[in-house]
């Protein structure tokens, strides 16, 4: 029988829990509509990949690191209030993406998740402050004591995010994709913007995971594989969903790439073939997972089922 439904719709709970009672212990009087702002477009549903794959991948590491591995195969392990935190660091800097991304000076849409976007909702503004806001948060949040006593991994995990959402990450991939719109990028050039601004965070994600669990050196290997691999097809798996799905499915506009001209893997690799690596990059993320351990636990397979949920999901 299958995890993921019960997992996921858990961690997406419980991580939506940790950010209502951190947006409660931040809330200032002096700027009420920025924290509604920020509250707004961090609580507005969304799929919690990110927030999964950092519980996955800590929750793997916790049961790696247990002596005898048969005696987890009887029970999902806990991955810890810390780990917890991080997953709503990553909710927090992914929201802050998608305010900037909606306004009118970059993808300019009026709907996210079926709502309105923040910039609508409230006004340009406020949507530059709350994703400003929400930035600075998921720092805040990795950098705390309460997040990991250990201040050398505190450290590395805001390095993780820094790296993933800075120059040579999303901000970057974002410039590149920015620049699509006037000078058509190849197969090549795709792959690298979109490994920038999309499988950048995605990877964070997955590494701080292994990072605030505690993995040892072959599963970091193990997980970053993994992660490098689900990133390229969920982006694969967007190009899809950006040609098959309506913009109700989607909870925002449709086909916008295609109406600006930017290629998406679909024009370079046609459907079927977009639809065929997607599952290739999803078997060889659970392949590289497996190398790790002989064992197959409920801490695996929750990372392997979210692979295939990557490429398989219709929103």
């Amino acid at each position: 029988m299958t995890i993921l439904p019960s997992q996921l719709m858990s961690d997406a709970t419980r991580t939506e829990q940790c950010l209502t009672s951190v947006f409660g212990k931040t809330a200032d009087a002096t700027a009420p509509r920025l924290m509604e702002a920020m509250a707004y477009s961090a609580l507005n549903g969304g799929k919690r990949i990110r927030a999964a794959l950092v519980l996955g991948a800590a929750r793997l590491a916790i049961a790696t690191a247990k002596p005898d591995l048969s005696d987890v195969e009887e029970g999902f392990g806990d991955e810890g209030q810390g780990s917890l935190r991080v997953a709503a660091a990553f909710e927090c800097l992914h929201a802050y993406s998608l305010i900037h991304d909606d306004l009118p000076a970059m993808d300019d849409a009026d709907t996210r998740r079926g709502k309105p976007s923040c910039h609508v909702a409230f006004d340009e503004a406020t949507a530059i402050l709350a994703g400003d806001a929400l930035q600075s948060l998921a720092f805040e949040l990795l950098a705390d004591p309460l997040t990991h006593a250990d201040p050398g991994v505190r450290a590395s995990l805001v390095v993780e995010l820094a790296s993933a959402s800075g120059v040579n990450g999303m901000a970057g991939g974002q410039m590149l994709d920015l620049k699509a719109e006037t000078r058509a990028l190849d197969m090549d050039e795709t792959k690298v913007m979109q490994a920038m601004k999309t499988g950048a965070l995605i990877r964070a994600a997955v590494r701080s995971g292994g990072l605030v669990g505690g993995a040892d050196p072959a599963l970091m290997t193990g997980l970053d594989t993994y992660a490098v691999k689900i990133g390229l097809a969920f982006q694969i798996a967007d190009d899809i969903l950006d040609r098959q799905a309506s913009a109700e499915d989607l909870g925002k506009p449709a086909g916008r790439d295609a109406e600006a001209g930017k290629a998406s893997f679909v024009d370079f690799l046609g459907m079927d073939g977009a639809i065929d690596e997607a599952a290739k990059l999803a078997r060889e993320a659970g392949e590289a997972l497996h190398a790790t351990t002989s064992y197959s636990t409920p801490e695996l397979d929750y990372l392997l089922e979210l692979a295939s949920f990557i490429i398989r999901r219709e929103f």
